[in-house]
């Protein structure tokens, strides 16, 4: 543990650092985000933060590489996958940043960036199903590879459509990182495997790099991750999802353990419900409209908490409490054993209180009437 927490503070102080650097570079080639109809921020502001990300990312796994205990995590290749992937997305995203790129190059760049990852190894193996005489479905690379492929894109367009307002993009994926890691490490404590893997690593590496980001770009941001960060997170967290199905033997957990073992395939849905639900809702919502998927509007999720009242800095608080409780609520529940229903009981009451938060600015309008 005291590994993945030197890396993680590394890859934070690293980003912390360089981002400033971004900044300045982002404003001297003239990488701005323009105000749109659709955006929330009223100036042009720089972007370009994602390379920051990076430089803390590559850090952070070449420090990694000489520990040692974490070295044991690159006997597999998925690092240099989430490597190679990760700055063939960010070559990307840069030139997106700068120039602005069609909706179908970015697609069929991050099409590139997934089979690059399956190329290193990174691949879908197996899916866990609920039958404990069967424990997991094998995969081969006729299913397999395509299916990571469409999982990574899925992903990575996920975070994309989340990053509309201030800090919102990288809070989600720092809590959504944070609960894997978790889920990862505590599965490797709890069964005895290799507490050296790949996707604890890429999950804490992450986290890191999240929470250096944040405090440069929390409203009022300074500077913008760009799609040079959001396509970059989404790889890394889709990339960590598919590593464990590749470090993971199903059937060294028992049969009547069917929280843990069923969680690889409920959790990536469970740490990325809030930017899923938010993808799913808007391509169903354009395409009743008969605009294209990738179309641009101004009702996302986060769009709405503004419509009803909440400030930017309190939407973004909620996005983060919604994320925290499901994403933490899910790998509670699987290890809770026991005390499951206490767990579930908890999270259900939060709920409760959240939905009450989020409408709060429409309950308080109709008991206090202008």
């Amino acid at each position: 543990m005291r590994e993945y927490v030197l890396t993680g503070v590394l890859v934070a102080v690293v980003t912390y650092l360089l981002t400033p650097y971004a900044r300045r570079l982002a404003i001297a080639i003239h990488a701005y985000t323009e105000v749109r109809d659709r955006d929330v921020h009223t100036i042009p502001t720089p972007r370009l933060g994602g390379l920051a990300i990076f430089a803390g990312v590559c850090s952070g796994l070449l420090v990694a590489s000489r520990l040692p205990t974490l070295h044991r995590a690159f006997s597999f290749s998925d690092a240099h996958g989430v490597l190679y992937g990760g700055g063939l997305l960010v070559l990307l995203g840069v030139a997106d940043d700068r120039w602005g790129l069609d909706a179908l190059t970015k697609l069929a760049g991050q099409v590139l960036a997934a089979g690059v990852m399956v190329l290193q190894g990174v691949q879908l193996l197996y899916l866990p199903i609920p039958d404990k005489s069967v424990g997991a479905l094998s995969l081969g690379s006729d299913i397999g590879v395509p299916l990571t492929i469409v999982f990574v894109v899925v992903t990575i367009n996920a975070i994309n459509f989340i990053d509309g307002l201030d800090g919102l993009a990288a809070g989600v994926v720092a809590i959504a990182s944070l609960s894997f890691f978790a889920y990862s490490y505590e599965l490797s404590v709890v069964y005895h495997f290799d507490r050296a893997t790949p996707p604890t690593l890429i999950t804490a590496v992450l986290a890191g790099a999240c929470i250096g980001f944040l405090p440069h770009n929390f409203n009022p941001a300074r500077v913008f991750m760009g799609d040079t960060g959001s396509m970059l997170l989404g790889l890394m967290l889709a990339a960590a999802t598919v590593s464990l199905t590749g470090t993971l033997d199903p059937n060294a957990i028992p049969a009547h353990a069917l929280g843990p073992a069923l969680l690889p395939l409920i959790l990536p849905v469970a740490v990325l419900a809030v930017p899923l639900v938010d993808l799913v809702l808007a391509v169903i919502r354009r395409r009743r409209a008969g605009k294209a998927p990738w179309s641009p509007d101004k009702q996302h999720l986060h769009h709405r908490l503004l419509t009803l009242g909440h400030s930017h800095a309190r939407a973004v608080l909620i996005m983060y409490m919604w994320s925290a409780l499901i994403a933490g609520g899910t790998v509670s529940i699987a290890f809770s054993r026991t005390r499951s229903m206490l767990v579930l009981s908890i999270l259900l009451a939060c709920a409760a209180l959240l939905v009450l938060a989020v409408n709060m600015p429409r309950l308080r309008a109709r008991s206090w009437p202008r």
